[in-house]
């Protein structure tokens, strides 16, 4: 494992990402014929003594996602604006940086250049992409078209204590605005914005929505790499405000802080 100024959270970091070795099949089927009491032969599907060989399920083999990891920490440094945008980033070096080789890097950046968060530079790499005013006014409007009219339905037709199971996800969003960590307050935002969206029992839209959301949440280029803590404790309590009109079904105040919340989404 490569040293470095870092210490242990660069080994912390190679640890998590590190896949650990699995067992030879052949090793497995000499492990679960001991087991049995079984010949080795018999494990491995032989026919012994002109028997047929025993039906068996296949064994289960656990890895952990390297690749899955990586694209985490990835999106995590987009929405904090580690990842700059206009930087181009090659894969050994952000390899390097997360304790694991450029293979799983790769993919994961292709994945954000499916998501239309980076682009490919041939032999380069990866450019984060430069984002202006239009492209969020215009993911802004698209999300209010696609979530406003659930918000305002489901307001009519859930039930008051279905929305009073969503205030730990708005008073987790609160609780990461307080703590001024936008990758924090990005993944909580998120995540209570599908569980409404949920309750419309519609997975399409759940995804659809949720893509363009994560995709209002990377920073814009030539502004601060992310919210102030104050614009987040504002969104923050933009949802508590909303969960309690919601609860109280007061639906004229939920159309207004509904349209309001979507005018301002970024």
């Amino acid at each position: 494992m490569r040293r470095s100024a870092q210490g242990a959270p660069e080994a912390e970091a190679a640890a998590r990402a590190r896949i650990p070795a699995q067992p030879r099949a052949a090793d497995v089927d000499r492990a679960r014929a001991r087991s049995a009491g079984e010949p080795a032969a018999a494990a491995r599907g032989e026919h012994t003594h002109g028997e047929p060989p025993a039906p068996r399920p296949r064994p289960q083999v656990q890895r952990s996602s390297v690749r899955g990891q990586v694209l985490d920490a990835l999106r995590t440094a987009l929405v904090t604006g580690e990842l700059r945008p206009g930087e181009v980033y090659s894969g050994p070096a952000l390899g390097e940086r997360f304790g694991v080789s450029a293979t799983p890097v790769r993919e994961a950046m292709q994945q954000l250049a499916l998501e239309g968060a980076v682009e490919v530079v041939p032999n380069r790499g990866f450019r984060v992409v430069e984002r202006g005013d239009r492209e969020l006014a215009e993911l802004a409007e698209v999300r209010a078209l696609i979530e406003v009219p659930v918000w305002l339905r489901l307001a009519r037709t859930v039930p008051a204590g279905r929305w009073a199971e969503l205030r730990p996800l708005a008073e987790a969003a609160v609780r990461a605005a307080s703590a001024g960590c936008p990758a924090a307050y990005a993944e909580a935002d998120r995540a209570l914005h599908r569980a409404v969206l949920a309750l419309a029992g519609n997975e399409q839209l759940v995804h659809i929505a949720g893509d363009l959301h994560r995709r209002a949440q990377w920073p814009q280029a030539g502004t601060p790499a992310a919210r102030g803590r104050a614009g987040l404790i504002a969104d923050a309590h933009e949802h508590t405000a909303l969960l309690d009109a919601l609860i109280a079904g007061d639906q004229d105040l939920v159309r207004t802080l509904v349209e309001e919340h979507f005018a301002r989404a970024h």
